[in-house]
């Protein structure tokens, strides 16, 4: 009995230098996060995986939407740059019927040609990538796969195991950027990491010279997309829900106009 009670005092003690020493502050937001993995590891790991995504996923060839989406990632990519130094930036459109994006660790973006009917215009698209963009400044792949780490005690993903070759780090990696999940559907985020990517992006919008009040217009067509009755949402459905829904996102954007407006003024003197 002591010697459990001596391994369990151990083990509450390493948890808790864990959380200190892993602790970082999301840009923008000013979270405070939990962050085990190394910006040279978790970059590591979006490499990796994006390219295996570019095997295994055809890659677009229609010019227009190329030029697009290059046009404006590019342009989030610039002032997403302070918060994302060492980021390799990519952009490519994916071949899909999924009404999709993600941006991995290191700028690498993909766009699935489904989501393309849905933006519309590049205001649209600056909506969604600057979201996934957020995810990724704001490390909430790395923060869950944290968090999955310290609950197992046994740290099956810490220190040198945690290697992009590792078939477990990458189906965690995988499950923890979204690869291959729909947009409206369960994402691996939580509504937390949600709203806040939602609120990262609508700044980095503004700040590329977006009408921020377009991310409105987007995510009201994509509820449109979905079919989503127009019925309030219920307490049941907000509690079972990964994501804000659709209201509720929209009411936060909302919410963050008049900061995200001054934004976009900056950036036309």
């Amino acid at each position: 009995m002591k010697y459990r009670q001596t391994l369990a005092a151990i083990l509450c003690l390493l948890a808790l230098a864990l959380l200190v020493q892993g602790c970082s502050t999301v840009p923008v937001t000013g979270r405070k996060s939990l962050n085990l993995i190394s910006s040279g590891q978790e970059m590591q790991l979006g490499l990796t995986s994006f390219e295996q995504m570019k095997k295994d996923t055809p890659i677009s060839k229609d010019r227009a939407a190329n030029e697009q989406v290059q046009r404006v990632g590019k342009r989030i990519a610039q002032v997403a740059a302070p918060d994302m130094p060492n980021a390799q930036w990519e952009f490519v459109v994916f071949e899909s019927t999924e009404a999709n994006a993600f941006c991995l660790p290191g700028g690498k973006v993909g766009v699935y040609t489904g989501l393309l009917p849905i933006a519309r215009t590049d205001a649209g698209l600056a909506t969604v990538i600057g979201h996934e963009v957020g995810h990724a400044v704001a490390h909430h792949g790395a923060e869950r796969m944290s968090e999955a780490m310290v609950m197992q005690t046994g740290g099956e993903l810490l220190g040198a195991t945690l290697s992009s070759s590792d078939p477990k780090v990458q189906s965690a990696a995988a499950l923890a950027y979204g690869l291959g999940s729909k947009m409206g559907r369960e994402l691996p985020h939580s509504r937390q990491q949600e709203s806040e990517a939602d609120e990262i992006g609508l700044i980095y919008m503004a700040r590329g010279g977006y009408d921020p009040a377009e991310a409105i217009a987007f995510w009201k067509r994509f509820s449109d997309s979905k079919g989503t009755s127009k019925a309030p949402p219920g307490i049941l459905e907000r509690w079972l829900s990964t994501h804000p829904v659709d209201a509720d996102r929209i009411k936060h954007l909302e919410q963050l106009q008049p900061q995200a407006q001054a934004e976009f003024k900056k950036s036309h003197p």
